[in-house]
Formats: C-alpha cells, sequence, structure tokens
C-alpha cells in the first residue's frame, strides 16, 4: 500500500467542506451583527419569521457569550480544520498529541453547540437558520475527528480497532442526534404548524 492510499483523503475532505460551509455560516452571522449594531431596526436577511430568525440570537446575551459575539468564535475556530484538512492531503502526519487536542477542540465545539441549541430552543424560542448550519456542520464533524482520533491511538491501542470500525457509523449517528433535536425542538415550538 503506498503512502498515499494510507492518507486519511476522506477525513481530509470532510474537514475541508465543513470547515468551509461552517466559516461561511460564521461569517455570515458576524455581517449580520455588524449591520445590527449599524441599524438596530434592520431586518436581517436570515430573519424568515418569528420562529426562524437569527436576530433574537444575536442580540441575546447568548449570542455573546464570551462578551463578543460568537460568530466570531466560528470564524476563528472553522480555519483550523480547513488548515489541517489541506496538511492532510499535502501529505502532512500528525503526532498523538496534535490529534488529542484536535479533538478537543471538537469536544468544546460539540458541547458549545449543544448549549446554544438548548438556548435557542427553550430560552429564545426561535431556530436560527445560519446557526443550525453550524451544529449541522459540527454534530458529525465531532464523530469523524473522534473516530479517526481513536484510529491515531489518542486512546489506546485497543480503541484504535473500534474507531476503524465506528467510522462507519458516523452518518447513522449524526442523523440520530440530529433529529432528537429536531424533534425536541418541534415538540417545543411546533415549528410545522407555522410552515402550513
Amino acid at each position: 500500500m503506498t503512502e498515499t492510499r494510507k492518507r486519511p483523503v476522506g477525513v481530509a475532505l470532510w474537514l475541508i467542506v465543513t470547515g468551509i460551509i461552517g466559516w461561511y455560516a460564521a461569517f455570515a452571522l458576524t455581517i449580520e451583527k455588524f449591520e445590527k449594531l449599524e441599524n438596530p431596526d434592520a431586518i436581517a436577511s436570515c430573519d424568515f419569521s418569528p420562529l426562524v430568525q437569527c436576530s433574537t440570537n444575536l442580540n441575546s446575551w447568548q449570542g455573546s457569550v464570551f462578551g463578543f459575539p460568537n460568530p466570531l468564535i466560528g470564524i476563528a475556530a472553522w480555519i483550523a480544520p480547513i488548515v489541517v484538512g489541506f496538511a492532510i492531503l499535502a501529505g502532512a502526519r500528525f503526532a498523538r498529541w496534535f490529534w488529542t487536542f484536535f479533538w478537543l477542540g471538537y469536544v468544546f465545539a460539540i458541547g458549545f453547540v449543544f448549549w446554544l441549541a438548548f438556548q435557542s430552543i427553550f430560552a429564545l424560542n426561535v431556530l436560527c437558520p445560519w446557526c443550525m448550519v453550524t451544529w449541522v456542520m459540527v454534530i458529525p464533524s465531532f464523530f469523524v475527528v473522534t473516530f479517526h482520533a481513536m484510529k491515531q491511538g489518542v486512546f489506546g491501542t485497543r480503541a484504535a480497532a473500534a474507531g476503524e470500525r465506528l467510522m462507519g457509523w458516523t452518518p447513522l449517528m449524526a442523523v440520530l442526534v440530529l433529529a432528537v433535536i429536531a424533534v425536541v425542538a418541534e415538540m417545543r415550538l411546533h415549528v410545522l404548524a407555522t410552515l402550513f
């Protein structure tokens, strides 16, 4: 087997694609926030209805939980998977410690996404379209990075074989988690009733 074939090209491409989509969502939300700062009465382009909108999230304390707009975190953080993905395609091989820290970044990301989803659904009572794009990118990416980190030996030699087997389950796991969020949102906000 050649070095090229050993390279995790699928993981690399996944990181690049989700990184670009996630970065664009963060950028779009940042632009919306700047426009809101310039004109507080402006209607954001992602405000589709009282239930599906960005403005409520952007104007809430949850939208600036660290003292600055949350989308700025995305603009900075989504660069990492893009760079890592391209580095893998270029032939870079990262040490186990690197995969540990990269995985910990995704642990923070998925925890933050779950917290933001909870806040959006239960406290703010709205669904932010660009935020949901971020959720859809982070959740499967967490599984991809977790299972790849397992394969790289981050969790020991026994977990390496399990990571190989579990990688194929990523789509199902991601869909199940997203489905739970969708069902909770529907039960709480009655989204479908507003569409018809």
